[in-house]
């Protein structure tokens, strides 16, 4: 005689009905929401759901989380450029996991995330398939979407600059060798400004702290006194460097070390306690990434390790001490990816 089988015990989140799920989502952080995604198509969709952002801003109270996106060219016969952002291991390490959703990224483009929109904004460079073709599109990070911009005003040669700043970007290039142009992309409209509104905005080249190293930056003439001449930027666009808290963060590949210039003080200092952090000279590639995520630092650099390109991410917290030395503590520091690749852009968006 069979005895009756017991019945399988079931899920009690899975009968819940679809706004209940989406609450509890909602308190969850984002770095668990790619393993939610992959429970089942339910919740793939309830995590890519409009409604799961309006929960989170009204639990919440806006953005208050910080996202790492990181943009990279594979090189060889079929280069490309993706998007992948940084995403937590099941072991508490960090790695960067392809955006699959997301199409290759026009080459030579300007990367800028917008504060007011949860997104990335791309302009210029050109697509795979008509070098004529000049580039504006949106990434929604919310819902890892795009959809295309306006056309821009003006058509710019190279990587144009690009900043966002009181709700608008700033592109500023050259539509030939000598010709400076300006447009100015409002975020709220999405449409792109009849005039420059902002005319004491100028593109200038500047030489970068004591080393000599020539760097393209967006220079407020406005503010422009004998010493803001050579120091005070209202914005910039230089490589490897961010500002937390009116410092000025710079990793200076020629010395191997980290700087920071106090606008306050007006000194440029290196930064202590990270020595160990930092890679050899010779094993360094390309133009490391130097952003701001949260008041804390976040240092990309890629190594080559024999033939192979190895991208590592660390985290630092700073302190201002009392004599004005500033202290660097290694929170974590991780290989993310490793790969053919160039490191072109890393960004934080808010959610």
């Amino acid at each position: 005689m069979f005895s009756p089988t017991k019945p399988e015990p079931t899920c009690l989140i899975m009968s819940l009905p679809d706004e209940v799920v989406v609450d509890i989502i909602a308190r969850v952080s984002t770095r668990f929401h790619p393993s939610i995604s992959a429970v089942n198509r339910r919740f793939r969709s309830l995590v890519a759901s409009p409604e799961l952002y309006k929960a989170r801003k009204s639990l919440l109270g806006g953005c208050n989380e910080h996202c790492l996106y990181v943009i990279l060219q594979s090189m060889g016969e079929n280069s490309e450029t993706r998007v992948y952002n940084l995403r937590r291991k099941p072991d508490g390490g960090r790695r960067l996991v392809l955006i699959s959703s997301l199409p290759a990224m026009p080459l030579e483009a300007s990367f800028v995330a917008a504060a007011d929109c949860s997104g990335i904004h791309v302009f210029g460079g050109f697509s795979l398939y008509d070098r004529r073709e000049q580039c504006a599109l949106s990434i929604d990070c919310r819902y890892h979407t795009v959809q295309p911009l306006p056309t821009m005003p003006e058509r710019m040669h190279g990587t144009p600059l690009a900043h966002f700043m009181d709700g608008k970007i700033y592109l500023l290039g050259y539509t030939d060798y000598y010709k400076k142009v300006t447009a100015v992309f409002n975020t709220k409209t999405q449409t792109w400004e009849p005039e420059m509104t902002e005319p004491h905005i100028e593109l200038r080249h500047v030489l970068h702290g004591q080393h000599g190293s020539v760097n393209s930056i967006v220079y407020d003439v406005s503010k422009e006194t004998k010493w803001e001449t050579k120091w005070m930027l209202k914005f910039y666009k230089w490589k490897s460097v961010c500002v937390i808290d009116d410092v000025f963060y710079s990793y200076d590949r020629l010395h191997n070390e980290f700087r920071a210039f106090d606008t306050k003080d007006r000194y440029w200092r290196e930064m202590k306690g990270i020595k160990t952090l930092l890679p050899c000279k010779k094993s360094i590639v390309g133009w490391p990434g130097v952003v701001n995520c949260g008041g804390k630092l976040l240092f990309l650099y890629q190594k080559r390790v024999c033939r192979i390109k190895e991208l590592w991410c660390a985290e630092i917290a700073l302190e201002r001490r009392q004599d004005g030395e500033i202290w660097g503590k290694v929170e974590w520091s991780d290989l993310v990816i490793v790969g053919n690749f160039c490191l072109i852009e890393s960004l934080v968006v808010m959610f």
